[in-house]
């Protein structure tokens, strides 16, 4: 198969293409504005190019994908409160332009990364693909919108499609700048004898997933041999999370014991756009490809750790 991976120099489209090349194919299209060049395999086909750039078709076409993985974003929940307007041009009006070009340069398959924020707070948890979704920030209002132009450009073309509702994914390659969680955050100052800042109270809790599993889920998605989609942008979503809500209480206390570090965190204040508690439900994605989580998350954070004390 080939496989195209847009944003393929970031984090977790990285770890992605890793993974895919020895099975097969892959293409990276990344404008390493939040990507990083040394993250590049050289095995695989690369073009620099940002995916609003007017010859991103014209890449796709080259390269000929089988299907289309699209991880290429902003981000960042700060930078979407401070420009909006940019927020929605890449994810909105790129997840656009990505689909379009995917189904002319004749990919069978697209997935696109959407993100647990599109629930906002939540009505329920864990949160399933039906509940509500009420986002209380522009990222996640973006990414919503992306979901419904995914399936907009897709679903009468008979390109089989899907959203993934990331939860808090982590790991190595991760930045503790620009789309860095509270993991990396919390790794990185940890690794440079700074003591880590907890905003709020502490007791927001989230759904933290190992990149390795979210790799594996889109690798099994990308492999399954039905269709994924049922046409509309609530059907083809997927929440990939492990299902385990966690506070950063919590994982303070996990990174202690991985660190080796047991003072007392600073206390920061709460952080705009931030919701209380997130929790998914992933059993839709086990149900229809057969994917679940395997990785817990003391299990992870240890070669997280490591990743940014490396020198």
């Amino acid at each position: 198969m080939r496989v195209l991976v847009t944003g393929g120099a970031g984090f977790i489209g990285s770890n992605l293409v890793h993974a895919l090349l020895g099975s097969h194919e892959v293409g990276v299209i990344d404008d390493l504005s939040t990507g990083h060049a040394e993250n590049l395999h050289p095995a695989a086909w690369n073009r620099t190019m940002d995916i609003l750039d007017e010859l991103l078709p014209a890449a796709l076409a080259e390269f000929a994908p089988d299907a289309v993985v699209h991880l290429a974003a902003q981000s960042s929940v700060p930078r979407s409160i401070v420009d909006p307007v940019r927020d929605w041009a890449v994810n909105v009006d790129g997840t656009s332009r990505v689909a379009a070009a995917a189904a002319a340069a004749g990919a069978r398959r697209v997935i696109s990364a959407s993100s647990a924020a599109v629930y906002g707070e939540p009505a329920e948890i864990p949160l399933k693909e039906g509940s509500p979704t009420v986002p209380v920030n522009p990222y996640g209002s973006s990414k919503l919108a992306a979901e419904t132009a995914l399936a907009e450009q897709l679903s009468a073309r008979g390109v089989d499609f899907a959203s993934f509702r990331f939860s808090n994914v982590y790991g190595p390659r991760q930045d503790s700048h620009g789309e860095g969680g509270v993991v990396a955050v919390f790794c990185s100052e940890l690794a440079a004898d700074r003591v880590p800042v907890i905003h709020g109270s502490g007791e927001q809790t989230r759904d933290f997933i190992y990149v390795a599993d979210v790799v594996a889920a889109i690798i099994s998605a990308l492999e399954f041999d039905g269709r994924l989609a049922d046409g509309v942008p609530s059907g083809s979503a997927y929440n990939i999370s492990t299902g385990d809500e966690v506070s950063i209480n919590g994982l303070a206390n996990a990174m202690r014991q991985v660190a080796g570090f047991y003072a007392p965190y600073e206390s920061g204040t709460e952080r705009a756009g931030d919701v209380m508690r997130s929790s998914l439900d992933p059993g839709k994605a086990y149900e229809t490809f057969g994917w679940h989580s395997v990785v817990p998350l003391d299990a992870g954070l240890g070669p997280t750790f490591r990743w940014f004390a490396r020198s």
